[in-house]
């Protein structure tokens, strides 16, 4: 017995072992828990609003709707029809309404507010600068327009009393053949808002490996990566993506669970590309609400986190496209609560994990880890005990 199949009978088996009702955090608990995101795009985030007003600012034409709701709820509807060719076509008018500098601004700024808006301190956008230059922008003037937007939202995220820290990653396209170019982009930035390098799209067809240069590049130069493989395309992808091109990370890596087998008595067997991917603690940027739409899981329950969090994978918890899955870190929680009864111990720790995995330095990363996100849970906590306590209190006066 492998794969999703499992997980309805792993979700019992919760690594907390004892989420009872009671432990189970509220949503507003869960919106403001400090939560750490490392896998989502820039052109996948945008306000539906947002996307009316720059298509008539930059004459911007075929927009299925132009009224905001109308456009928002189409995105969704696109998203989820099974179609590969909707879902492509909903990124054709987000980054059609992204080709200018005052637009990239924009939409960098509102994706730093939304996210800490929704309890995020730390996360890391990526976008693919060749995919923004249709109206003359060069490579160097979108990287610096989003950077622009990331410290805009970062200072309007702190006026109204949220912290959030934004690095950027940039993506080259798996089908196209400007991937080392990118790379140089990247590190040229990297110590002004870049913190790392992404390869994305289809991957059947387009493995890791046409990218070696870039790869290779940026191992030399000692700068960071990630790279969309096993999301569709399955354990070759993943291998590929380690074996040959060293990624530290792996955007999306959920079908890792094809070398997973849990036997009819609960034990539990790992191929040798799945023990080597825990050994050696490489991070997994797990996507369930867009797995779901892609085909990579077929319900929350049935998501293979809840087996890789139980056996210990760096596993941590994303939102990919927030616009086309209608979804933000917070209820991607909230799903993951109601599937396998995570608590906030779970959270902290899909969050601690992703704070580890992180493109800044060590010391960084571990000052957010201590001063940010374990204090914050400790509140949120406590905050509960207390309630309990309170409780507790009433219920014996009642019955005195």
């Amino acid at each position: 017995m492998t794969s999703q199949s499992t997980e309805k009978s792993a979700a019992a088996n919760s690594a907390t072992g004892t989420a009872t009702v009671s432990k189970t955090p509220s949503p507003d608990r869960i919106r403001r828990a400090p939560k750490v995101l490392l896998h989502d795009h820039l052109d996948g985030g945008l306000r539906p609003g947002t996307v009316v007003e720059l298509a008539r600012e930059t004459g911007y034409e075929g927009l299925p709707e132009t009224d905001a709701d109308l456009l928002g709820t189409w995105f969704r509807q696109a998203a989820d029809s099974g179609s590969l060719e909707r879902y492509l076509e909903t990124f054709s008018h987000t980054v059609g309404v992204m080709q200018t500098r005052d637009a990239l601004v924009r939409v960098a700024a509102e994706c730093a507010e939304d996210l800490a808006e929704d309890g995020v301190v730390y996360a890391e956008v990526r976008y693919a600068p060749e995919q923004h230059l249709e109206k003359g922008l060069t490579l160097e003037e979108v990287v610096e327009a989003v950077n622009e937007g990331f410290r805009e939202g970062e200072r309007r995220a702190r006026g109204n009393g949220r912290r959030i820290r934004v690095g950027a990653l940039l993506t080259a396209m798996r089908h196209a053949a400007r991937s080392l170019e990118i790379a140089e982009l990247a590190n040229r930035y990297r110590d002004l808002g870049v913190v790392g390098f992404d390869i994305a799209g289809a991957e059947a067809g387009y493995p890791p490996t046409r990218h070696l240069d870039a790869f290779e590049y940026l191992k030399r130069e000692n700068n960071h990566f990630t790279i969309h493989a096993g999301e569709a395309f399955g354990l070759p992808s993943i291998w590929q993506a380690l074996q040959w091109c060293g990624a530290d990370r792996l955007g999306h890596g959920v079908r890792i669970i094809d070398d997973i087998q849990v036997h009819e008595d609960g034990s539990v067997k790992l191929g040798r590309l799945a023990s080597y991917v825990r050994d050696k603690r490489i991070p997994l940027e797990l996507c369930p609400s867009s797995n779901l739409q892609t085909g990579a899981a077929d319900s929350y329950a049935g998501h293979p986190i809840g087996l890789l969090r139980r056996l210990h994978f760096r596993a941590t918890v994303n939102t990919d496209n927030r616009l086309m899955s209608h979804t933000s870190m917070s209820r991607e929680f909230e799903h993951l609560v109601e599937a396998f009864g995570y608590t906030l111990d779970d959270m902290q720790w899909f969050s601690v994990n992703a704070m580890k995995s992180a493109f800044i330095p060590f010391d960084e990363r571990l000052a957010m880890i201590n001063d940010v996100i374990k204090p914050g849970y400790a509140e949120l906590k406590s905050e509960w005990l207390f309630q309990q306590t309170a409780s507790t209190s009433g219920d014996a006066e009642d019955e005195g």
